[in-house]
């Protein structure tokens, strides 16, 4: 047997894919937990502090399957679509493609640092080269485990900054964020040093150092209080039947009952989800009259499809004092909306998944727009949990989603928390209409309706 095949076969022991697979279900757990309606801070932080205190002593190889299996166990949900288009025969190719793509990023980290262990002992001849404990040697040298600690460390710090084909909803220091540890770059570095700390002087208590990641300053935060007067709403009308033409009226007269009742109850402002309207709403004038009128009583904010000079947009349409402004998606679904691979690829793509549709095309930055004197930041489904929609620090956020696409799957879970995440870094309060899933208010992290 040749040694590359020896070396190969050494990824497929049952004792390095068990430890990968257990040190990635421990980051997945508080996700998991969360999906089945149980959040508790405290179990939460020891998940996280778990995770990153096996995984920065593990080797090469697992890192490789906890990469792997962070594919699977976070972003499973992402191939779940493809039964919408009629090829559920796709769905496990797409988690393995992702679950390996994950793979090989963890598995390029734990070779960088394992290379910079070996380059350090040419710079320093005075340290011999000896196996760090991720080459599974019994005897290591101190320095080396230290350096290569630290490069690891450093490589998790920097991997919510790595986005495969655009997708950047992987965040390591995002499994604290329904815990008593913050969710700053600072934090998270201290949670790291306090672990390589406990890893090299073998003293468990460096870990107390991780009480410094604890976010003492929200709790002197000056909150703005949430408008009672604005509506969130909620919609559970599945992809299938959204498009059905036999079925429209019906849901065209099920959103007119739904702004109709908040005028009722005397609210400002109704929100209503991403494509509520399964149609290029601009086109029907009719319709937009109906929501014109009402919008003298009530600002309407809703999603539906607009048609831009020949160019197809999903949009949100902002209906106030009976006039109307288009806010459109500025970060698009990859592959959902917008195709990230070259044109010659992208074309073959679109033409075998989405019968030859044209992409959708996005805007170039965020819209704001101001209702009552409030300025809120428009930002629908996928692309509100992207970093580029919370620049400038936006006080306030509405979002629309439809989340037919991927459920049931734990998509929603993992979009809430992102939502949470962010609200909690840029002190954004989020209100949050989804079709499919469950509705929110988001306020310094926490939900709060």
């Amino acid at each position: 047997m040749s040694l590359y095949n020896k070396k190969f076969k050494a990824y497929f022991t049952i004792n390095k894919i068990t430890r990968g697979f257990f040190i990635a279900l421990l980051s997945a757990g508080a996700m998991y937990l969360d999906w089945f309606g149980f959040v508790n801070p405290l179990i939460n932080t020891i998940l996280g502090i778990l995770t990153f205190y096996f995984l920065l002593q593990a080797d090469r190889k697992i890192w490789f399957w906890f990469g792997f299996f962070i594919g699977i166990l976070w972003f499973w949900w992402i191939s779940i679509s493809f039964a919408s288009y009629g090829f559920a025969w796709a769905t496990p190719i797409g988690v393995l493609i992702i679950a390996t793509t994950y793979g090989i990023i963890f598995l390029l980290l734990a070779i960088f640092a394992d290379n910079a262990n070996k380059l350090l002992a040419r710079l320093k001849p005075s340290v011999p080269y000896m196996p760090s404990k991720s080459s599974e040697s019994e005897s290591l040298d101190p320095n080396k485990t230290l350096f290569t600690l630290i490069v690891k460390a450093i490589a998790l710090l920097l991997l919510s900054y790595i986005h495969p084909l655009g997708f950047d909803w992987f965040k390591p220091e995002l499994v604290f964020t329904n815990s008593y540890i913050g969710i700053k770059k600072w934090q998270f570095a201290l949670v790291l040093a306090s672990i390589i700390l406990t890893l090299y002087k073998k003293q468990l208590l460096y870990l107390f150092l991780i009480l410094g990641a604890y976010p003492y300053t929200s709790n002197f935060h000056k909150i703005e209080a949430v408008n009672p007067t604005i509506e969130v709403t909620n919609f559970h009308i599945n992809v299938i039947d959204k498009w059905k033409p036999e079925l429209q009226q019906k849901h065209i007269t099920s959103v007119f009952n739904t702004i109709d009742k908040a005028i009722e109850d005397n609210k400002s402002i109704v929100i209503l989800p991403e494509s509520i309207f399964a149609l290029f709403l601009n086109r029907q004038p009719v319709l937009m009259e109906a929501l014109e009128q009402r919008s003298y009583k009530i600002n309407i904010v809703l999603g539906a499809l607009y048609f831009d000079d020949n160019i197809p947009r999903n949009s949100t349409y902002i209906f106030t004092q009976g006039k109307y402004k288009i806010a459109n998606k500025v970060v698009l679904v990859p592959f959902g909306e917008a195709n990230p691979l070259p044109k010659f690829m992208s074309s073959w793509i679109n033409d075998l998944f989405f019968d030859g549709a044209p992409d959708y095309v996005a805007d170039t930055e965020p819209t704001d727009y101001t209702i009552h004197g409030r300025t809120y930041r428009n930002a629908i489904c996928y692309e509100a949990c992207s970093e580029p929609l919370y620049e400038g620090n936006p006080k306030n956020m509405i979002v629309i989603s439809n989340d037919g696409w991927v459920v049931p799957s734990i998509e929603p879970t993992q979009q809430k928390i992102l939502l949470q995440y962010y609200s909690k870094k840029y002190g954004t309060t989020i209100y949050h209409s989804v079709n499919m899933a469950d509705s929110y208010i988001i306020q310094n992290g926490k939900i709060i309706k």
